[in-house]
């Protein structure tokens, strides 16, 4: 059996990293991995095959920094030759972003079975490009595999019980990845030029409804200041944020560092005293290295952690970030089992495997 995989993004990186090794030990399954290219800063993917021994993409499309409808349809022209060429027998595709949405596509149009990791989240904003891709994806796809009864919820009240599709919950790839790695987390050198000795807040700001947004990205800003005046504020920034940022002639009085590796971000949850982030998949791992995230968005997708307390929206609102960072609590029960047990890759390539049989 033969799989295409779509990566283009950071957290596709992690999650396919995951998924990959899996596929490794299989005597049944090969893979063929395409980057589209979303990600393109050394920082922002190269650093990730190496540190976590990805395979080396087959094929890299080199696709960025064009607007929503250009990237996709490029990528939808790149994918489909290349599953032409290569005839998989699925083409499994991660999570919400311009690259999952072009590979279900080119593979539906060539009648090619479509595996959507992370299927069935829903932040029910549907002016969000991921909210977008995402229910796009999962009703081209063929598989959908949720991460947690929410997101089969979602699908069941969309009426997927109903059509010619597979429906099953097998946990978070995400966790797998942070049981694996957390030993392997590695200080950032960043923190010697900046001297980070004591406690830090970790920060991450990408996307779009923010950066894109002057009001709600200065009042971030103002926040992320602020909170930097009593506890150090770390904050790793995506080259296109850090362009929009000195375009506004806004000013960011906090560490701020270039993007960081998976081994140097899983040092930075382990080790902060809470994080800011407008991430989905932030959010998530805030939550397995026990730590709360105050969630810099309107809505999100895992709602199972601000009901249970972990997590907390905020918006891009200075006021009720700043009171939301006063009272973070001390007593969260990080213990309930919302992911899984850290196998869902396991459990993916082998569903792969019986569904092919």
């Amino acid at each position: 059996m033969k799989i295409l995989t779509i990566v283009g993004a950071r957290p596709q990186f992690i999650k396919a990293a995951t998924v990959s090794r899996v596929i490794q030990a299989s005597a049944n399954v090969t893979e063929v991995i395409v980057h589209t290219g979303q990600h393109f800063d050394k920082n922002m993917s190269d650093i990730f095959f190496e540190e976590m021994d990805i395979p080396k993409p087959d094929y890299n499309l080199e696709i960025s920094s064009l607007s929503h409808g250009a990237m996709t349809g490029r990528m939808l022209e790149g994918i489909e030759k290349i599953i032409i060429d290569e005839q998989p027998g699925w083409v499994l595709v991660y999570g919400d972003t311009n690259s999952t949405l072009a590979g279900a596509l080119a593979a539906s149009k060539l009648h090619v079975k479509v595996a959507h990791v992370e299927a069935g989240l829903r932040s029910f904003n549907v002016r969000m490009p991921e909210e977008q891709n995402r229910i796009l994806t999962d009703r081209l796809s063929t598989v959908l595999f949720c991460p947690t009864g929410v997101a089969v919820n979602n699908l069941n009240s969309e009426g997927y019980q109903n059509l010619a599709c597979k429906v099953t919950k097998v946990g978070d790839v995400m966790l797998d990845a942070a049981l694996f790695y957390a030993d392997l987390a590695q200080r950032p050198g960043c923190f010697d030029d900046f001297n980070v000795q004591g406690k830090f807040v970790l920060a991450t700001i990408h996307r779009a409804e923010n950066t894109d947004d002057p009001v709600r990205l200065k009042a971030i800003i103002l926040a992320l200041n602020k909170i930097h005046l009593t506890t150090l504020v770390v904050l790793p920034l995506h080259p296109r944020t850090r362009k929009i940022i000195s375009d506004l002639g806004l000013a960011l009085d906090v560490h701020v560092v270039d993007p960081v590796g998976y081994l140097e971000m899983v040092y930075l949850l382990k080790s902060c005293e809470f994080v800011l982030s407008d991430s989905g998949g932030v959010q998530k791992e805030a939550y397995y290295f026990r730590k709360s995230c105050l969630i810099l968005r309107d809505e999100t997708e895992w709602t199972e952690l601000v009901e249970c307390g972990a997590n907390k929206i905020v918006g891009a609102n200075y006021d009720n970030i700043m009171l939301a960072a006063k009272i973070i609590k001390k007593d969260i029960d990080f213990s309930e089992d919302f992911y899984g047990k850290g196998d869902a890759a396991e459990k993916i390539v082998s569903y792969l495997e019986l569904y092919n049989a």
